[in-house]
């Protein structure tokens, strides 16, 4: 049995003695027996696997899933994202990275302990006496949906994995196995885990938390109806099983999902929730801040201050943007300083800055450093996993896969177009199908930057060597992509010291 324990401090007996001890007095402890009897038991468990979206790294700092290592997985791997603070954040964002990277130690650590958390509760609270099937149902679907979130990062990221679910949580109970080597799993079979906990899901979570019987509250930012049909559509597109994705998009464009009338609003700190959220990790400033604005806010700038720039965007890409796009005004792209430089891209063919001037290596956002939002250490930004124009252009790409430019899939994109007013797309017949995905592809990178999806995107349309490889060469780096090698990270070193299972010999696939 495993016991958790909350003890005092040993404190020394007496002037006489330094080396008797007074034995720890244990106030309270929890076992396997104890920690799963109530309700509130239940709530507290699956809450504690949403906290894992949060969760710190290990270190001093609020050192987020999404908005810290994911980003750099998803992003600082590609053209968008940039990090001229070096080290291994640096070598990710100029796609050197190698197995000892400690943002793949990262990311495969903390997906797991998503996954992990998930199973445990999995396997505890259907043991739950006084729990109706209608509460059971509700935790388990939550939770199913949050393994498949991890399970579809994971196999992003590192292809094969490790397949633990609650039935090994199960076995070790009985026989534990915690340090035997398990192979890795085919992309394929863990595919199979995840479509079933997403249709349980689905049929078991509401629509909304409005008037909920179990949780008493709208408690938004819990999962949906409608987030695990969206995560189903985005594995389906990853297979490119695009009829099973487009009858998803249908059913949650019926759920009340509307695109939010203000792209810079939707992403103000105060704008917790609103019309176009599917799923998000949640954060407030006085219960559970994050760092976030630490991370991609602005460096020496009089609005945001005291803030790293540890994450920002490329010049090369930021530069794609016209000038009419109101996502282009979301970067703080020309301000003086509070040192009284006045920061700014550098012209062309420039690199030395004339006095009074700093010419900035990238640009950082006012998506996650809103100038109105906390003015503290820590602040609560919400980052947004899944919204619905993420369900529109992944129709309009999907129709486009399946049947060629159409006026529905050209509507689709100036729908989200023109909500920033972006020129909007000409008529279908000006597009061929290769024209229109590589228009759809630049669209989801001006909307979605650092939300997680610009290099699975890249390698789900087959354009992550070559557009990455262009810009590597633009800016004079090694264009060194190769998707046969790197459509996968290798697995983390300390893991594959650690399961012989886990070979980084050959990773192509």
């Amino acid at each position: 049995m495993k016991y958790t324990y909350i003890a005092l401090t040993a404190l020394l007996l007496g002037a006489t003695s330094c080396k008797k001890m007074v034995e720890p007095k244990v106030y309270s402890y929890l076992t396997d027996d104890n920690a799963f009897l109530t309700l509130s038991d239940a709530k507290a468990a699956v809450n504690g696997v949403y906290a894992r979206l949060k969760q710190p790294s290990g270190r001093s700092d609020a050192w987020m899933y999404y908005a810290g290592f994911q980003v750099t997985i998803s992003d600082l791997t590609t053209d968008i994202g940039h990090a001229s603070s070096g080290g291994d954040v640096g070598l990710m964002s100029d796609c050197q990275w190698a197995p000892a990277n400690t943002y793949l130690a990262f990311a495969w650590q903390h997906q797991y302990k998503l996954v992990t958390d998930a199973n445990i509760a999995m396997y505890h609270i259907p043991k739950i006496n006084i729990l109706t099937d209608a509460q059971k149902n509700q935790f388990l679907a939550e939770l199913r949906f949050l393994r498949a979130l991890g399970y579809v990062d994971l196999t992003d990221a590192f292809g094969p994995v490790i397949l633990v679910t609650d039935e090994t949580v199960a076995k070790n109970q009985v026989t534990p196995q915690y340090e035997v080597p398990v192979p890795v799993t085919p992309v394929s079979e863990i595919n199979k885990l995840i479509i079933s906990d997403l249709e349980f899901a689905a049929k078991n979570l509401p629509v909304n938390y409005v008037n909920n019987p179990i949780y008493g509250s709208n408690d938004i930012g819990r999962a949906t109806k409608g987030a695990a049909l969206s995560l189903l559509c985005k594995l389906y597109m990853r297979e490119h099983e695009w009829q099973k994705a487009l009858d998803l998009t249908n059913e949650v464009m019926k759920l009340g999902y509307a695109l939010y009338p203000s792209y810079a609003d939707l992403f103000a700190e105060r704008n917790k929730w609103c019309v176009e959220s599917i799923f998000s990790a949640l954060a407030d400033p006085l219960n559970d801040a994050v760092e976030i604005m630490n991370h991609f806010g602005p460096i020496n700038n009089p609005q945001v201050r005291d803030r790293w720039q540890y994450f920002a965007v490329t010049w090369y890409f930021w530069n794609t943007f016209e000038a009419n796009d109101d996502r282009k005004q979301m970067f703080y792209y020309d301000y003086v300083g509070t040192d009284g430089l006045h920061y700014m891209q550098a012209p062309a063919g420039q690199t030395q800055p004339p006095a009074n001037f700093y010419y900035m290596a990238d640009v950082a956002t006012t998506k996650f450093a809103d100038p109105h939002g906390s003015t503290t250490y820590y602040d609560g930004h919400v980052f947004p996993i899944l919204r619905y124009a993420d369900i529109l252009l992944s129709r309009a790409e999907i129709l486009n896969e399946l049947n060629g430019p159409t006026q529905e899939a050209i509507d689709l994109v100036n729908q989200v177009k023109g909500r920033s007013h972006a020129t909007l797309l000409g008529a279908a017949g000006t597009f061929t199908k290769d024209k229109l995905r590589d228009a759809i592809l630049q669209e989801r990178g001006w909307e979605f930057f650092f939300e997680c999806k610009r290099r699975q995107d890249l390698i789900r349309m087959g354009k992550y060597e070559s557009v990455v490889n262009a810009y590597l060469t633009a800016v004079k780096k090694v264009p060194s992509i190769q998707i046969a090698r790197d459509k996968y990270f290798p697995y983390p070193q300390a893991q594959v010291d650690l399961n012989q299972h886990l070979n980084n010999g050959d990773r192509r696939h």
